[in-house]
């Protein structure tokens, strides 16, 4: 009986998005990658509504961060 020689496998580990992050940010069409403000969660009542308005707003990664995100959603 003849022995089969094994073939060594090679892992290809599959690139994986970081599900927290796919949470928090969104991609445009054009490719910005926009995400949400802070301190618009609680203690509402002693923020001028006109801050509470512009924090509903959805803002675009500074640079400073862009190479971060961009590692963790795969892109």
């Amino acid at each position: 009986m003849k022995m089969k020689a094994k073939k060594a496998k090679t892992n290809k580990l599959k690139a994986k998005t970081k599900k927290s992050a796919a949470k928090r940010f969104k991609v445009t069409g054009t490719g910005k990658i926009l995400r949400r403000h802070s301190h618009a969660r609680h203690i509402l009542t002693k923020k001028p509504r006109k801050r509470i308005r512009k924090l509903v707003a959805a803002a675009v990664v500074s640079d400073a961060d862009l190479a971060r995100v961009k590692k963790m959603l795969n892109l």
